[in-house]
């Protein structure tokens, strides 16, 4: 595999001629265009400050970041004083050097460093170095720093309890001829470059502001999203991340040639894919009723009570339908994770229609989980043995929510849009296929909590706390869980399912200050006439304020009577519940029984959709799953 004849714009200024000929070896076109350039500051009396600090044993910690900024560092203390005495006082103090090159620079200087960081060498790392090696508790510690401060690293070393001194000894400028990075720009904006690659982080600075000073910021953005966008490690990652930037891959090593050499065994198949998601929302903008209507699912039973029509039996279909009650389902998940399941468009495709065969229901839902949209927003996502999902990176203070990050697009989740179109395509043309989504109260429990929780400590202590950090995470949620519904929505799902199943742990009036206008910012921006399921558990007593929030139908677990619950509701929506999952442990007559007490109590009223108070459990046999539905369609015929 190589690039292919594929033009690739690259930023890299001290190694371009390196770039072109590692680009052209795979067979690509290169365009690569300096994007800065290192200028060492003349009158730098701090950088001095800081050498006599050194010389007279008041830097207790040396963290040299770079090996250009080691290089001025030196060069710079070499006109100022005795360079002998300074590299003396180096060599006795405590050095942690970044990576490689800082490690280059000491080497040729006769220092052997205390510490070296281990790829990928970000600040991370090097805040674990210091936590495994080093107390930096009441010490003072020196910073070479980059063109400009880190200021994650500052803050996790003063976190440590350590006084910290940067050490800026260069500036990062645009080059003295920017005409190459101007055509590189105006190149990616016209669809000549397919790929884009960063070797590091202040590159995305300077094109950025380059084309903003050009007048082409915006055109620049949207033709990020159609580019292969190639990072060499998890700092440039985390800049392209925050300039609302694409990430589409990042090397095994962060290194020059490993990440030309991967991207190119990858670049075409991530054109292709980012291509077609563009294609397919293009195709399908919006939902357009008149077109709904000629379609073989419009006047499904599942469709006509989502609308509030009568129907001529009650519509039913099972949260979980497809799990592992079925030996089907288990038979493939002995051969995947979870989440390399989740990623398989057919593999998820074949267990959704399977169960939907199996079972006779009247609905098929989209196999997925409520968590992967929280990886392309920042959050480290694990599905662990036996531990369930795990974030590694939680929210707990309120400035970790600015690490949240913007869903800008939806390529990232291709595999999910690629599933609803095999799915749609392979299941029966007269009936809907439900997409779904967290909702934003369940989705950043997640994130804050970092996994499953008794008593929501965390999230409670951050919502109560600080509610501007509380509103802007929510606000963040909403508008990707939006565009990853509404990219649904357009890739062939027909309703959809807003899961909040950890918001029953609020009171009413805590759900009415942290939750009701978030969620109805989320329905306002769903696609319109697509009927959307509000689905909450746990706590009866915010079903009117659900109401309020917003959905066709209502989804009710099975801690109150379904007529007690629609009373709450309002008659004016519909209604999906809400059998008791443990009576599918029970023997038939006793499911006949619950069954046909659930739907007395619907009374027949128009807008009925049968449905479990919550997911089928694994232990459920499969045979009372099949009585159930047998026994909705029988007992409900008008």
């Amino acid at each position: 595999m190589s690039y292919d004849g594929l033009h690739i714009a690259a930023f890299e200024s001290r190694r371009a001629g390196e770039m072109t000929s590692l680009i052209e070896r795979q067979n690509g076109v290169a365009h690569v265009s300096p994007s800065m350039r290192e200028v060492a500051l003349e009158k730098n009396p701090d950088a001095v400050d800081f050498a006599h600090r050194l010389i007279t044993a008041r830097i207790d910690v040396v963290i040299l970041l770079t090996g250009v900024g080691t290089r001025h560092l030196v060069t710079l203390v070499e006109r100022h004083m005795d360079l002998e005495r300074f590299l003396g006082a180096l060599s006795d103090t405590t050095t942690i050097v970044r990576g490689p090159k800082p490690l280059a620079v000491l080497k040729e200087l006769k220092i052997t460093p205390t510490h070296v960081v281990p790829e990928p060498n970000t600040w991370r790392e090097l805040l674990q170095v210091i936590d495994q090696h080093v107390s930096v508790a009441g010490q003072v510690v020196g910073v070479q720093e980059y063109g400009q401060p880190n200021p994650s690293l500052i803050a996790g070393l003063e976190a440590r309890g350590a006084t910290v001194v940067p050490v800026k000894v260069y500036q990062w400028e645009l080059p003295e001829d920017c005409r190459p990075l101007e055509a590189n720009i105006r190149a990616m904006i016209d669809g000549t470059i397919s790929v884009a690659l960063f070797t590091s982080a202040n590159q995305i600075t300077s094109v950025l502001a380059t084309a903003e000073r050009m007048g082409v910021g915006l055109q620049l953005r949207e033709a990020f999203t159609g580019l292969v966008v190639g990072s060499i490690g998890p700092t440039t990652s985390e800049r392209l991340r925050q300039a609302e930037l694409p990430v589409d891959f990042e090397p095994s090593h962060s290194k020059m040639g490993q990440l030309v050499a991967e991207s190119a065994q990858v670049a075409a198949a991530v054109l292709d894919r980012k291509r077609s998601v563009v294609a397919a929302l293009a195709a399908r903008p919006a939902r357009d009723s008149s077109a709904d209507k000629q379609q073989p699912w419009y006047d499904s039973l599942m469709m006509r009570a989502a609308r509030g029509e009568s129907v001529d039996r009650t519509p039913v279909w099972l949260m979980r339908q497809a799990g592992r009650y079925m030996r089907e389902y288990r038979e493939i998940r002995e051969k995947t994770t979870f989440l390399e399941l989740c990623k398989n468009p057919a593999l998820c495709a074949e267990v959704a229609i399977t169960a939907l065969n199996r079972l006779g229901a009247d609905a098929a839902i989209l196999f997925s989980d409520l968590l992967p949209i929280l990886e392309p927003m920042g959050m480290e996502l694990e599905y662990a043995a036996g531990e369930g999902p795990v974030i590694h990176n939680p929210i707990r203070e309120p400035q970790d929510v600015d690490r949240v990050l913007e869903l800008q697009a939806v390529d990232s989740l291709h595999y999910v849009m690629e599933t609803v179109k095999v799915t749609r395509a392979g299941m029966p043309a007269h009936l809907p296929l439900i997409g779904f989504a967290g909702a934003p109260f369940t989705l950043g429990s997640y994130a804050i909590e970092g996994g499953g929780s008794r008593n929501y400590l965390f999230t409670k202590t951050l919502m109560y706390r600080d509610h501007g950090a509380w509103d802007e995470l929510m606000s963040r949620l909403v508008r990707g869980i939006t565009l990853y519904v509404n990219a649904q929505i357009s890739a062939g799902v027909q309703m959809v399912q807003i899961f909040d199943s950890w918001v029953g742990c609020l009171s009413p009036n805590d759900y009415q200050r942290y939750v009701l206008p978030h969620m109805q910012a989320l329905f306002a921006g769903v696609a319109s006439g697509v009927p959307i399921i509000h689905f909450a558990t746990g706590n009866p007593a915010l079903l009117p304020l659900m109401s309020e929030a917003g959905g066709q139908v209502i989804g009710v677990d099975w801690r109150v009577r379904l007529d007690t619950a629609w009373d709450a509701i309002g008659h004016q929506r519909g209604i999906m519940g809400n059998l008791d999952p443990l009576v599918l442990m029970a023997d038939m007559s006793e499911i006949r029984e619950a069954v046909a007490d659930v739907l007395n109590r619907a009374a027949g009223r128009p807008g009925h959709i049968f449905n479990l108070g919550h997911g089928i459990l694994p232990q459920t046999p499969v045979d009372n799953a099949i009585a159930l539905i047998d026994a909705v369609h029988e007992l409900s015929q008008r």
